[in-house]
């Protein structure tokens, strides 16, 4: 579903199919989840032009996460978005997902590696979480500490908490999980940022134990632009529970509401909520379509 015989990626500067692209076996990234990455989309705007949706935030953030790890970074900004513009012309993609990797080189040592090498892939991908409203539950599994780990880094190990809270969502019937911080607040989603609306203003957990997302970022300068009342705060799930509506955003997943959360169904419908106009109003802006708050809330 990723990639077919005639797929090409970027890797280490070179384009390559992707059936013959190789990365070694003894890899420390392979063995020890040491590595980070970039979830990105590409999108066919408007005018029909293909345009990768915050190029500069998302690999300039890459950077920031290898940085954060102690990984070697060789590349420019400017390079790795004119070379992800060309293996979409290669791919013949418009709307695309692009996932960026920095990995490391054999090592079974934990010192510090001289070198690092990158991949680039891009496939065609549905919103993640689907379309339709979630059922969500609060998982047991809490986001990582803090003071365990650099969480601003998009670092691959720390998706092994997101795998599991997700993973014991489905086996309970569940759509996806809501992960708690080291203090029992609300923090994220497995691989997305949380909204919830009451009395029609926004609410999203503050900055310190979540992945500031560039999603959740482009949702904040909607809600200035349209005059949308949004705090960030702590967050208690008994709050969340007592919203009018709440949605997951990100990069994967776009915007995507909630139907309930442990059973408890949000009594506002959907399409009259705040994160509807917000879903629309990000749906204009990614393909740079202009809007107004009329139009989009009718």
């Amino acid at each position: 579903m990723y990639y077919n015989d005639q797929t090409i990626v970027y890797i280490n500067r070179d384009f390559v199919k992707a059936t013959e692209a190789k990365i070694d076996l003894y890899s420390q990234s392979l063995h020890y989840g040491y590595s980070v990455f970039e979830g990105i989309r590409s999108y066919k705007t408007v005018n029909g032009e293909t345009k990768i949706f915050k190029p500069v935030e998302h690999f300039d953030r890459l950077k920031q996460s290898a940085i954060a790890i102690n990984m070697p970074y060789h590349w420019t900004t400017e390079e790795l978005i004119n070379a992800t513009y060309e293996l979409l012309k290669r791919n013949n993609l418009q709307d695309a997902y692009i996932r960026p990797v920095v990995y490391a080189p054999a090592n079974m040592t934990f010192a510090r590696n001289k070198e690092s090498y990158i991949v680039i892939e891009v496939w065609e991908m549905q919103p993640f979480l689907g379309e339709k409203l979630l059922r969500v539950m609060t998982s047991s599994f809490q986001r990582p500490n803090p003071k365990g780990f650099r969480i601003h880094a998009k670092a691959t190990g720390h998706y092994v908490n997101s795998i599991l809270a997700s993973q014991e969502a489905k086996d309970n019937g569940y759509d996806e999980a809501l992960l708690l911080d080291m203090t029992d607040c609300v923090a994220e989603g497995p691989g997305a940022n949380v909204f919830f609306e009451k009395d029609g203003k926004l609410f999203t957990p503050a900055v310190g134990n979540i992945l500031p997302g560039i999603t959740r970022a482009t949702i904040l300068v909607i809600c200035d632009e349209l005059e949308i009342p949004v705090e960030e705060k702590v967050i208690t799930t008994e709050e969340l529970k007592q919203a009018d509506a709440a949605f997951f955003c990100g990069t994967a997943a776009e915007v995507i509401g909630w139907e309930s959360l442990d059973d408890i169904k949000f009594p506002k419908p959907w399409n009259a909520s705040v994160g509807k106009i917000i879903l629309e109003a990000y749906k204009s802006t990614v393909i740079e379509k202009s809007f107004r708050l009329e139009e989009v809330a009718e």
